[in-house]
């Protein structure tokens, strides 16, 4: 179980990446935002346009998916839940939060999340 400063420090490492989610989600949606005035003078731009803006709704919607997960992580912090498997409740290892900071499962059951999915 990660004691109170690792959990501090994976606080701090989860609101980095927050903020810089955030940014690249906004990002993001301006690029888009500016394809879509740009001229197209045939159909090769109106191509590369459409594959340029598919591309970065893609990114978007991957980075608002991480966002959900780390906002979820955050309010287990606050719960005073976060390190525990949603699963089996068990401790999940410190070295996986490290890796991926909003971790819901310990490694065993991640391993069972994704074969049933």
């Amino acid at each position: 179980m990660a004691n109170t400063k690792q959990i501090d420090e994976l606080k701090i490492i989860l609101l980095e990446r927050k903020e810089k989610i955030t940014k690249n989600i906004q990002g993001s949606r301006d690029s888009i935002d500016s394809l879509k005035d740009s001229e197209c003078k045939d159909e090769y731009d109106y191509a590369e346009v459409s594959s340029d803006s598919f591309k970065e709704g893609i990114i978007a919607n991957q980075q608002i998916k991480e966002l959900e997960e780390i906002e979820a992580a955050l309010k287990r912090i606050d719960k005073g839940t976060y390190g525990i498997c949603e699963m089996c409740d068990e401790s999940i290892a410190i070295g996986r939060l490290r890796a991926k900071p909003f971790a819901k499962y310990c490694t065993p059951c991640r391993e069972i999340h994704e074969k049933e999915q």
